[in-house]
Order: structure tokens, then C-alpha cells, then sequence
């Protein structure tokens, strides 16, 4: 079974002592997960180092940072790269979060860089792809979907996708309150998997984990996870509160 996911993205959020007590929260919660579940905590640069040495030795939970550079190294003032988050134990990168794309101009072309580079020192990548309300409105969303993912993925070999993890953000639903219906996310769930299927094969595309990020909550957790291509979620505002991300951890698929 592929791998079921509850992933924390704190954005720009806490303090240093906030951001400790809410791990201390969560470590104290009653959290069990299987063998074929994660929760992986996409927290600020700053506070990797910190959290790390809180998750470590916790099976079961892993750390993500929020972003990369698509450079090695340089003259490249204010970036982080890979490197840097491969040498303090990082194992997973969040690329292409709409916000990056929206604020940042980061384009899918920028984002393949972004992919190869965790590739190459051997950083797990969380893609995130997902269309804006006048897309859905026009009935686009699909084509919208499937080209980011052709234009950032594509070129990658199938072998190198298996197990990968790609995070499907309605931006429509993202911190408006709103949420896709639980038939509106394994409706593009189900698409996202099609496409990487055309384009990989069955098998990998199977293996691959495929997220849900929307205004995800304790209280519609369950109903969106239990879809059959939703395996799980990447969770903003309600991963900052231990007792709401503790349910949705213990939401996932068994």
C-alpha cells in the first residue's frame, strides 16, 4: 500500500517558544501510525534544527522545509539549498506551493529545477500543483493540472517517480474556508494518478502519494482521506493546533 501522509506546513507562523510547545503538544498526543503512514512537519528555516532534535527518535515522524533554492551553491544572497538542508538531516522539501508560485513567480520550469536538484542530493521533493477559482469557474482545471505537471515532471525518468509524493491544492480552498467536496478531490486525484499513469506506467503511478491541501480540519479529515486516491493531506492553518493535527494524523488511511 502506498505510503499515507499528514503533512504540516506552518508557513510563517510562531515564535521559537510557540512553535516547541505545539511539538511538545503533539508528541504527548495520542498518535499511533502503521507502518505505511507518516506525518512530516514543513516548519520555518529557522527552527529545523530545533524541531529535528524534538522528532528524533520518533518513528514515524519526519521534518520538511518549506522550500529551496534551485542553486547548488553561490552568491545567492537569502536563499537555502539543499545541501544545507541534506547536511542538518532534512529528508523532504515542499516545492511549488502556490503561494510560492503566486508570490514568487516561481514557474513550472523553475520548479523541474527545483526537482532535480532534491533529486540529486537525494532530498524527497512534495510536489504541490493545483488551479485558482477562475480556472475551476471555466472548467479547466484538469488541462491547468496536467500541464503543470508535464512541464515539471515529465522529463524525470518513471524509476526515479516511484513513491513519490505530489500535493493537489485547490487554491480556491486554501485559507478561504472553503473546501473541495470529498468527490471534487478524488475527482482530480483520480486525474493526477491517470496522468502520471499515461505517462509512467501503472505501477509507478500507483505508488505514488498523492495529497490533499484545501482547508483540510479534524472534522473533514476522514471523509476526504477515505477517498481512494486522496492519501492524505498537506495541512496549513489547522497544523498549528496540536489537538486539530493529532486528529488528522489519526485520520489517515489504516
Amino acid at each position: 500500500m502506498r505510503k499515507q501522509i499528514a503533512a504540516a506546513n506552518w508557513k510563517m507562523n510562531l515564535s521559537i517558544e510557540q512553535a516547541e510547545t505545539l511539538m511538545t503538544d503533539l508528541l504527548a498526543s495520542p498518535i499511533e501510525l502503521t507502518e505505511n503512514q507518516q506525518a512530516v512537519f514543513g516548519v520555518p528555516f529557522p527552527y529545523l534544527i530545533n524541531i529535528n532534535q524534538k522528532i528524533a527518535g520518533k518513528q514515524h515522524f519526519s521534518l520538511a522545509a518549506q522550500n529551496c533554492s534551485n542553486k547548488v551553491s553561490g552568491a545567492y544572497t537569502g536563499e537555502v539549498s539543499v545541501e544545507m538542508l541534506k547536511s542538518i538531516g532534512v529528508p523532504y522539501v515542499i516545492i511549488g506551493h502556490s503561494e510560492r508560485r503566486e508570490y514568487f513567480n516561481e514557474t513550472n520550469a523553475l520548479l523541474a529545477e527545483k526537482v532535480n536538484i532534491c533529486f540529486e542530493y537525494g532530498l524527497l521533493p512534495i510536489f504541490c500543483c493545483g488551479e485558482a477559482l477562475q480556472i475551476r469557474e471555466a472548467g479547466t482545471q484538469n488541462s491547468y493540472v496536467e500541464n503543470q505537471l508535464k512541464e515539471s515532471l515529465f522529463h524525470l525518468t518513471g524509476e526515479s517517480l516511484r513513491g513519490f509524493v505530489i500535493a493537489y491544492e485547490p487554491i480556491w480552498a486554501i485559507g478561504t474556508g472553503k473546501t473541495a467536496s470529498s468527490e471534487q478531490a478524488q475527482e482530480m486525484h483520480a486525474h493526477i494518478r491517470n496522468v502520471m499513469a499515461e505517462q509512467f506506467g501503472k505501477e509507478i503511478a500507483d505508488s505514488i502519494s498523492i495529497l490533499y491541501g484545501g482547508s483540510v480540519k479534524a472534522a473533514n479529515a476522514k471523509e476526504i482521506f477515505g477517498q481512494t486516491d486522496v492519501d492524505g493531506g498537506l495541512v496549513g492553518g489547522a497544523s498549528l493546533v496540536a489537538a486539530e493535527f493529532s486528529a488528522i494524523i489519526n485520520s489517515l488511511k489504516k
